[in-house]
């Protein structure tokens, strides 16, 4: 969908719908233009108390003697309740329901929007725009018979949002679509080629790809040892963009494109879903897509160690070790707690190489996650309170959310190894803090910081603005992160 800025008189708009939102105290007298363009039939329907602007309530009107076909009326509930996260929720159920219709163009009167006591970076109509746009995703490419309910082709704001916001705007949208059509993709196709092959696809930055001869030499065997099983070559992924001065920002994004668990089976209920298991690698590639995009004067460097876990006879085994890039031995617990094996070598890498500003880690690491905070939240833990900081004002601004858990020193003594350094996996208890305190030994003293959006990166259900499936969870809230650093 193409959204415009446009500066236009409201009552003229030629469009196939007109939205007009009213929130509980709007009068229909704000839209008096509109009004005696359609005959008084908004005035009729809100005097008449056919229409109530309850938060989301929608009424469509049909005004074939006007520029505009139709009109939408939108509730938004409460002026004082107003938030960008009910922009977003709005914006989508107004696109949804035109989805619905035979309509290929809308239009938003944003004038009431723009007077509400919303204190934010951008204007509100920004964020019903960005929900609208969200919502209007759908994943059909596999389909043979292709869904052609969703129709609506532009959106048109009426408004007098700058060209900053508006680029802002489509950059943010398109890094979470990326997102979800790459976890989406069945793992057949997302491969770990397949993601190096996105990589590539991204315009204005530098792509290295560490085949297995060279990741070998590095001595990154934590991170080889989990794709041993599969005949699909791992591809550690190296993105480099350059448009500051000074260390880079790293992201690193977990990429196991298809996790059966390796030797350490996992239940067959639920294991299709397990080509989500690279959404961490998603969001990071959708950031960096938006980041080079905007061009922002910073730099960034994302890390993906792209791997496909599989049971062969020349799989990793429990009991195994394997040795990290930063000479640390693992003593391998579970070959199903193998993304923390595979970041902890792009962390090594990280801190080796790129002498980092700070490094954030994104990744579908474990159930507990999901168990701890359900579908509503990404699990934070880290090493510096300011990095957490930004993080936290990021996930605010994108609703996109996080919640900082504990990282006690005692949650290393969970990963003590009887043979080695350390040891993948403890117990069951504390398990979710453990896999953090795993990381946390391969960061050294770089700031850092590590996000676990097991159970936000899938979604069972349809949301306010998300289907079900991929989420496309994280890449709105590191573009933003990365933008807090640009500033």
């Amino acid at each position: 969908m193409n959204v415009r800025i446009i500066k236009a008189e409201e009552a003229k708009v030629r469009t196939d719908c007109l939205i007009i939102p009213f929130f509980d105290d709007t009068k229909p007298a704000a839209y008096s233009r509109i009004d005696e363009k359609t005959g008084a039939l908004i005035s009729s329907v809100v005097k008449a108390g056919s229409f109530r602007p309850g938060f989301k309530k929608i009424m469509l009107l049909h005004t074939p003697q006007c520029s505009f076909s139709m009109v939408l009326l939108l509730g938004m509930g409460a002026k004082k309740e107003i938030t960008s996260e009910r922009l977003r929720q709005a914006g989508s159920a107004a696109l949804r329901m035109l989805c619905k219709q035979n309509i290929s163009k809308a239009a938003l009167v944003s004038r009431v929007l723009a007077g509400t006591p919303l204190k934010t970076e951008f204007p509100a109509a920004y964020y019903f725009a960005e929900g609208a746009l969200l919502g209007s995703y759908e994943f059909s490419g596999y389909k043979k018979k292709k869904n052609d309910s969703r129709k609506i082709k532009s959106l048109d704001i009426i408004s007098a949002m700058d060209k900053r916001a508006v680029a802002e705007l489509k950059a943010s949208v398109a890094a979470s679509m990326f997102a979800r059509d790459l976890v989406n993709t069945p793992s057949n196709e997302m491969t770990p080629s397949a993601m190096a092959a996105a990589a590539k696809s991204i315009k204005g930055v530098k792509v290295k790809t560490l085949d297995v001869k060279e990741a070998r030499r590095l001595s990154m065997n934590a991170y080889l040892s989990v794709g041993q099983g599969s005949k699909e070559s791992p591809r550690f992924i190296v993105i480099e963009y350059k448009g500051g001065k000074g260390s880079p920002i790293v992201l690193v994004g977990k990429s196991v494109t298809f996790d059966s668990g390796g030797i350490s089976l996992k239940p067959v209920d639920g294991m299709e879903k397990m080509k989500y298991d690279m959404a961490g690698g998603a969001a990071v590639l959708g950031a960096m897509k938006a980041v080079s995009e905007l061009k922002l004067k910073v730099n960034v460097t994302a890390i993906l160690p792209a791997v496909e876990n599989l049971p062969d006879g020349g799989a990793f085994r429990p009991g195994d070790v394997v040795r990290a890039i930063n000479g640390s031995s693992i003593e391998v617990i579970s070959t199903d707690a193998e993304g923390r094996l595979t970041l902890a070598d792009a962390i090594g890498y990280a801190v080796k190489f790129l002498k980092p500003r700070a490094i954030v880690d994104i990744a579908t690491l474990t159930g507990a996650c999901a168990i701890a905070l359900g579908a509503e939240a990404a699990a934070m833990m880290g090493s510096d309170n300011e990095l957490m900081d930004r993080i936290k004002k990021a996930s605010d601004d994108t609703y996109e959310r996080v919640w900082q858990m504990p990282l006690f020193d005692e949650y290393s003594e969970y990963l003590q190894s009887d043979i080695a350094d350390i040891k993948n996996s403890g117990s069951r208890t504390g398990s979710l803090m453990a896999s953090a305190a795993f990381l946390k030994e391969f960061a050294g003293s770089a700031p850092w910081a590590h996000l676990d959006i097991a159970g936000t990166a899938w979604s069972d259900k349809e949301r306010p603005y998300s289907p079900r499936g991929a989420t496309g969870m994280g890449a709105r809230l590191l573009l933003r992160l990365v933008r807090d650093f640009n500033k």
